[in-house]
């Protein structure tokens, strides 16, 4: 039996129509049915802990500067210090001038230039050598003069005189009107004069 040609389309629609339902039914029936899941999480923890924190510094750096003379005919002593914190560290140096020294080497130069009593005037500079010169009878040289005239000197020099007194004007003799001939008003007047 030979089915029409519009019938045979007709079960082709319908065959696809029936696939086209079943799978709309099968969508909305999966997005009606909600998925649903049920989960449930419990965690506890506990932790303990011990540190130990060694710190280990560096060393003080601070040096002191070392400070030398680089020539003998120096008279200069140095002196450096240095101070070192955890946190700032300081060095510090300097140089002092030795006045003695300087003395003894000015006074060998005037003698080796034959300025033999320069020599020892610039030594009578200290204290000490003025004393063991004067105890020893030979004064050191003042204004030019050594020996017995330096030393008449320099007891002067020790025991000065006392000035002598000018004499002050008796109460008698001080100025009044009769005996002051000036005529400055402003003296005129602290005498009293009219």
């Amino acid at each position: 039996m030979l089915v029409p040609k519009e019938k045979q389309m007709f079960s082709k629609n319908k065959f696809w129509a029936g696939i086209f339902l079943s799978a709309i039914t099968t969508i909305v029936a999966a997005q009606t049915d909600p998925i649903i899941t049920d989960s449930t999480s419990r965690s506890t923890s506990t932790t303990n802990a011990t540190s130990e924190t060694t710190v280990k510094s560096p060393p003080p750096t601070a040096v002191a500067p070392a400070i030398s003379s680089m020539n003998s005919d120096l008279c200069a002593v140095g002196v450096s210090g240095a101070a070192q914190t955890q946190i700032l560290g300081i060095a510090i140096g300097t140089t002092f001038v030795d006045k003695n020294c300087e003395r003894l080497k000015l006074s060998k130069s005037l003698y080796d230039m034959g300025m033999k009593v320069a020599a020892v005037a610039t030594l009578c500079g200290d204290e000490r050598v003025f004393e063991a010169m004067m105890n020893a009878g030979t004064p050191c040289p003042v204004e030019g003069k050594i020996g017995a005239e330096a030393k008449s000197i320099w007891e002067e020099r020790r025991n000065p005189r006392k000035p002598e007194q000018k004499p002050t004007q008796s109460k008698s003799e001080a100025w009044s009107c009769e005996t002051y001939a000036g005529n400055d008003p402003i003296i005129r007047q602290r005498l009293g004069c009219k």
